[in-house]
């Protein structure tokens, strides 16, 4: 036999898959910034480089453009450069502007071989001293590049202000061949100048972020996905799971039911025929002493209501252990829950019940006239045992639901689910039978039976569109 699962845990065998997606995702995320970090430094190394190839091209014009339109005329005029003298600086001046215009340009000093400032855009410099290591470098012939940052609050995060990353470029000014050939290539000077490489360094920075955007957007789209695939997965499974737990409940109480139909069909003869010899006999005595008020007269009634008891007892056995096929024809069922109330109409007056209907005429339905009777009957019962005395019992119907409604107690919430099962009842008397035959006879009809609180106790019975008849 097999037992039930009395509190059913479900299992997740997803829960390392969910683990694994959320790991995934961290990891995906991490070698994406990761990946993010190297391109964007490769691309800002080869900017970087781009911008070195052009400081070179642009210090080598300048050497070109100071020795050939300075320097050669200079000598050629006055013998000798001498930048204190006012018309040669602003000829040199004249020299570095044209040269340098349109190539943003901060600021142009040249430095002579005693580290002294001979010419500066800045003229405030002209004439200082400075030892600074890359021009001690410089005078061996060395090129050196330098990048200046100097982050400036801007509203925008990847808008740089000006002058915010200066590349600074040292080049050693060298004589070319025109006039003195055998001095090709003497350093006769340290040229430096600054540039302002601001709009690259926030280009890189915008490209940075949105490779980082599609990193992270694409990586969570594809969690959403597979995660969604899981969740999806694991309640296939869990339904799945409960299904299987259902199908084991089912199984055990029909195994449960067939035992005790075995059972009660092995005993049953042997009950019912006594029984009924008994019945018939206190039955018989009744009729012949009633006209005589004695104790006999009393004792042979009481034999028979209890023996009439008893029999109704093993026929709710019978009937919920071995449920009856319906036999299906077409029926009123307004006509059923009628035929029901006028059997109880003695015990309504006798409790003061009311009833309120709001039926229609008809409603044609296939079924088994005399098992629904009896599932009406129950209902109907239970709800007069409810009400006890002085109440009333509402039937309507809307929506292809037949609603009963009591004004007693109401169902317990907390029994919900007991209610339904055999020998389960919240009455001092009675087998716990009636609601659950009641509840497998409309289930054979296909018929919905539910249970709520509305001020009292209601029952609705969902009638199936393919039932009932148009």
């Amino acid at each position: 036999m097999i037992t039930p699962r009395l509190t059913p845990d479900p299992a997740h065998p997803f829960q390392l898959a969910k683990f694994l997606s959320w790991t995934s995702l961290i990891l995906i995320i991490g070698s994406g910034l990761f990946l993010t970090v190297i391109i964007s430094n490769y691309a800002k190394d080869t900017m970087l480089k781009k911008d070195q190839e052009f400081a070179k091209l642009l210090a080598e014009n300048l050497n070109h453009q100071i020795y050939q339109r300075f320097i050669l005329p200079t000598v050629l005029g006055f013998g000798r450069v001498e930048l204190s003298q006012r018309p040669q600086y602003e000829r040199l001046s004249l020299v570095v502007q044209s040269t340098i215009h349109g190539f943003k340009v901060l600021n142009v000093t040249i430095y002579d071989l005693k580290d002294t400032v001979s010419y500066s855009t800045n003229s405030s410099l002209v004439g200082t001293k400075v030892a600074w290591p890359d021009i001690n470098k410089a005078r061996l012939g060395k090129i050196f590049f330098k990048v200046i940052k100097n982050p400036r609050i801007s509203i925008w995060p990847f808008k740089l202000k000006k002058g915010s990353v200066v590349l600074k470029t040292i080049y050693p000014l060298r004589v070319e061949r025109e006039l003195f050939p055998k001095n090709a290539g003497e350093i006769i000077g340290i040229l430096e100048f600054s540039q302002d490489i601001s709009k690259d360094y926030e280009t890189i920075y915008y490209f940075q972020f949105l490779i980082t955007l599609a990193v992270f957007f694409s990586s969570f789209i594809l969690f959403i996905l597979l995660y969604v695939v899981i969740l999806r997965a694991d309640k296939i499974l869990q339904e799945r799971i409960q299904e299987k737990e259902e199908l084991e409940r089912v199984l055990y109480q029909n195994e449960k039911l067939a035992s005790m139909g075995r059972m009660l069909a092995t005993i049953s003869h042997e009950i019912k025929n006594p029984l009924g010899i008994i019945q018939g006999s206190a039955e018989m005595l009744s009729k012949k002493f009633s006209k005589d008020n004695s104790s006999l007269a009393r004792l042979a009634h009481a034999i028979f209501e209890e023996s009439k008891r008893l029999s109704n007892i093993v026929n709710d056995f019978l009937d919920y252990a071995r449920p009856k096929e319906p036999k299906v024809e077409e029926i009123n069922l307004v006509e059923i829950i009628m035929e029901c109330l006028n059997f109880f109409r003695s015990e309504f007056n006798k409790r003061h019940i009311e009833v309120d209907l709001n039926l229609p005429k008809n409603i044609d339905f296939l079924g088994d006239k005399r098992l629904l009777y009896r599932a009406f009957y129950n209902i109907i019962n239970n709800a007069i045992d409810a009400i006890k005395e002085n109440g009333k019992i509402e039937i309507t119907y809307e929506d292809h639901t037949i609603i009963i409604k009591d004004t007693g107690p109401g169902f317990e919430e907390s029994f919900k689910e007991k209610y339904f099962e055999p020998f389960f009842t919240t009455k001092d008397f009675g087998t716990g039978l009636g609601l659950p035959i009641a509840y497998n006879i409309f289930k054979s009809h296909k018929i919905e039976l539910s249970l709520s609180n509305d001020r009292g106790g209601v029952v609705s019975l969902k009638l199936p569109y393919d039932g009932e008849l148009s």
